[in-house]
């Protein structure tokens, strides 16, 4: 959530930010936000007035009645101003309420050095990375895609589809170890050569947690939720994580942080849960877009004057992924048009695929400086004993689903077998070769 200070400070400052998110329509509703701030200043005035009024009538009354004299017709005014300010703080409660919903459907400021741009058009390629420096690896034979290759390891969509529609996948024997391993290494990375805390956090969260890290309001319909066996009416309504950025970053709301505790860096292995509304049609083949999907994710909260170089450490940390894997991939930082809703800079690995010739999303890092924060109420201590807002910041560490595609892609040998990479062979029992 944006600070409505700066809002009412420097409105038109705001809006000329927000227009470089390339937004066909306003994230804001101009008109009605300065409306309704104007009568909030109104109301505010009028209260003061109102008081001093009451006060000062208040005063008087009190040395009427040392005197012996009558004061009901005071008492009355009094008893009026009091009904007058009971109304105007039920409207200016109203009026704030109205506020924080407008500024909950309003996404995070691009920081300056983003690239302005409408959509994935406009992203800036940072760099590239190969294992042997010359590009993706170069086949002598015809190249399969991972569901073919997938097939004969255990990779059974069949199945997936009949216990639970479409989108959704069953892993059997060589692959499922392989996909357990890869979640293992990537935990293990980590924690042991990164820094991370490890953490095992529940996979349903109340709404709360979820306003908390940006998913709600806006983006209802792309969650699943679920209703204790009474139904909704009891409000017991829970929410199936998309990510474990939600769990893991709400860890720190309504809490103030101790300084000598930052930065905060945890990780944690869950499954995600998406329902992929607007993708109808888009990567139906496979597991590239999936209803449930696992994901090892790195969280980390410090402070503001640090969160940037966290940022570039954390996209390192799934770098480092990728290279032990020895997957081809590019860096790219994303415009402001494709930036997600609570980023205020975003950079995306794309892991190389063989079968489509092209590079696709396998962590996206972003730095969401104080915006989730604020929505949170989480703080730190300042080394002067203030109460600041603390940066968060979120980034796949990576994707397990599609780390799996790129390996058994990238590794695939003419025989139909997988190459092991040698940093993941210790989680699959010294196997240098993965076959059916």
């Amino acid at each position: 959530m944006l600070d409505i200070a700066l809002l009412r400070k420097d409105l038109d400052g705001v809006l000329a930010r927000l227009n470089r998110r390339k937004s066909p329509q306003p994230f804001l509703d101009e008109a009605r936000f300065r409306a309704l701030e104007a009568e909030r200043k109104q109301i505010q005035t009028q209260t003061e007035t109102l008081q001093a009024r009451r006060n000062a009538l208040s005063k008087q009354i009190g040395q009427l009645k040392g005197k012996g004299e009558d004061t009901t017709a005071l008492m009355a005014e009094v008893g009026g101003i009091g009904d007058e300010l009971k109304a105007s703080a039920e409207r200016l409660e109203a009026i704030q309420a109205e506020l924080s919903q407008m500024l909950l459907a309003v996404p995070n400021l691009p920081q300056d050095e983003v690239p302005v741009g409408t959509d994935e058009t406009g992203n800036v390629e940072v760099r590239r990375w190969s294992p042997d420096g010359k590009g993706p690896r170069a086949f002598d034979f015809p190249v399969k895609d991972h569901v073919d290759l997938g097939e004969k390891l255990g990779l059974d969509f069949e199945t997936g589809a009949r216990l639970s529609g479409s989108r959704f996948s069953f892993l059997r024997g060589p692959v499922a170890r392989l996909h357990r391993a890869l979640a293992q290494f990537m935990l293990d990375v980590q924690t042991q050569q990164h820094g991370y805390t490890e953490c095992y956090t529940p996979y349903l969260v109340q709404g709360k947690a979820l306003l908390g890290t940006g998913q709600l309001p806006k983006f209802e319909q792309d969650l699943f939720h679920v209703t204790s066996g009474d139904g909704e009416a009891s409000g017991s309504k829970w929410y199936l994580i998309p990510t474990s950025e939600v769990t893991l970053t709400n860890t720190v709301a309504d809490t103030i942080v101790p300084l000598e505790q930052l930065p905060l860096k945890l990780t944690g292995h869950t499954p995600c849960f998406r329902s992929e509304a607007g993708s109808a049609g888009r990567d139906t083949r496979g597991m590239i877009r999936q209803h449930q999907f696992d994901k090892v994710e790195m969280v980390q909260i410090t402070t503001p004057e640090q969160s940037n170089a966290a940022l570039d450490e954390m996209v390192g940390h799934a770098e480092a992924i990728l290279q032990q894997l020895e997957l081809p991939y590019r860096v790219m930082q994303l415009c402001t048009g494709d930036m997600g809703f609570g980023a205020a800079r975003t950079y995306d690995l794309e892991v190389w695929l063989p079968a489509q010739d092209t590079y696709r999303e396998i962590s996206s890092c972003s730095n969401c400086e104080a915006f989730q924060a604020r929505r949170m109420q989480a703080r730190y201590k300042t080394a002067q004993g203030k109460n600041e807002f603390v940066h968060t910041l979120n980034g796949s560490g990576l994707a397990v689903g599609r780390a799996l595609v790129a390996v058994l892609e990238n590794h695939q040998q003419a025989d139909g077998s997988i190459r092991i990479p040698k940093a993941l062979q210790p989680y699959l029992g010294g196997l240098d070769l993965l076959s059916a």
